[in-house]
């Protein structure tokens, strides 16, 4: 029987084949985590799940969001939606 390494981000439990795709993925969810405190510090009253989900959003899209922070505004227009519900949301991280 051969033995498969897996890689598990402790934040979801989403399974990667190397090392590397766990890293990016677990660094785009501290981006998002991130992302959405800095939300709901500074719009009170925002709904978790939007904040959540913008801070989703910005993180998988960062390259396009620095880029239009760097004089590209434009290019926040050739972003499009997110597919919603694959990723679990952020508050199930227990410290």
């Amino acid at each position: 029987m051969a033995v498969v390494a897996k890689w598990m981000c402790d934040r979801d439990n989403t399974m990667f084949d190397t090392k590397k795709e766990a890293d990016i993925y677990d660094q785009m969810l501290e981006l998002a985590e991130q992302f959405t405190a800095l939300l709901e510090r500074h719009i009170p009253g925002i709904d978790e799940t939007k904040a959540e989900d913008f801070g989703i959003f910005l993180a998988r899209n960062k390259d396009t969001v620095v880029q239009a922070c760097k004089g590209k505004p434009g290019l926040l227009a050739d972003i499009k939606n997110a597919p919603e519900g694959n990723v679990t949301p952020l508050k199930t991280k227990t410290k």
